[in-house]
């Protein structure tokens, strides 16, 4: 996910966007309002500081509101109620008051995008389950995974790790991204359960999918097409996305 983020201040911005870098975001940061009216993008959400050095973030959100549906959420040490209710009537979608954490941040990023998301990306009424290969499909509306058309029994973990993981078949996604996406951003127990859940998948789904662990950094899911154990990091169904090199073995958890 792509975020413009407009904030003068560079040691709040380093800290967040290393903290959305390591969540997996893309972050481009620039200090003043000119540049983020200027900057032409492309970007998911504009994290916005109504104190800039050249123009009141206010102007910038209401501008950058009259562009288009972009979520705005506006991040600022201002707390009085009256900058709330002006930022949100002039189209901000949310508003976290300084100082704030990284993980409400995203927290409230993804709450952001989730509303956003009906709107953008609604899928048919009469779309079916998505089909990962010539083996595997996910029926996401009644939570049920066939194996070479027999329904395969999971565990509810094993079923959320899945569904995440196919999301983005070939994508490299981190133990962290993992650990918040299927478990809870507030997770503070062992993360091998983790490797205990993507062992029990690899036993269950052997030669339809392989879950590749790239030491120290998370696991890659990787379709199997035609019967090409190798994989592909295609979707059957959708047209696949392509995956990422690096020839890492698919064997014991990082």
């Amino acid at each position: 996910m792509r975020v413009l983020l407009v904030e003068d201040d560079e040691p709040i911005a380093q800290s967040l966007r290393r903290g959305l870098t390591r969540y997996g975001f893309e972050v481009e940061w620039v200090t003043t309002g000119r540049d983020a009216l200027a900057h032409e993008g492309p970007y998911d959400v504009v994290l916005l500081d109504l104190g800039l050095p050249d123009t009141d973030g206010l102007d910038v959100c209401k501008t950058l509101r009259q562009r288009g549906d972009v979520p705005i959420i506006v991040i600022s040490a201002r707390s009085d109620e009256t900058d709330r209710v002006v930022g949100l009537e002039l189209g901000a979608d949310d508003y976290v008051s300084k100082p704030f954490g990284v993980r409400e941040v995203i927290a409230r990023i993804r709450a952001v995008m989730r509303r956003m998301q009906p709107r953008a990306t609604e899928a048919p009424a009469e779309a079916g389950p998505d089909r990962y290969g010539p083996r595997l499909t996910i029926d996401r509306k009644a939570a049920r995974v066939r194996l070479d058309d027999e329904e395969l029994a999971l565990a509810p973990k094993e079923y959320d790790l899945l569904a995440f993981l196919t999301q983005e078949p070939g994508a490299l996604m981190s133990r962290e991204q993992i650990m918040e996406a299927v478990w809870d951003a507030n997770w503070f127990g062992p993360t091998k359960t983790l490797d205990v859940h993507v062992a029990a998948l690899r036993r269950k789904l052997t030669d339809a999918i392989t879950i590749e662990a790239v030491r120290g950094v998370g696991f890659r899911l990787i379709v199997h097409e035609d019967g090409d154990p190798r994989g592909s990091a295609g979707n059957g169904r959708n047209g696949g996305v392509g995956g990422k090199g690096g020839g890492v073995s698919g064997g014991s958890s990082s």
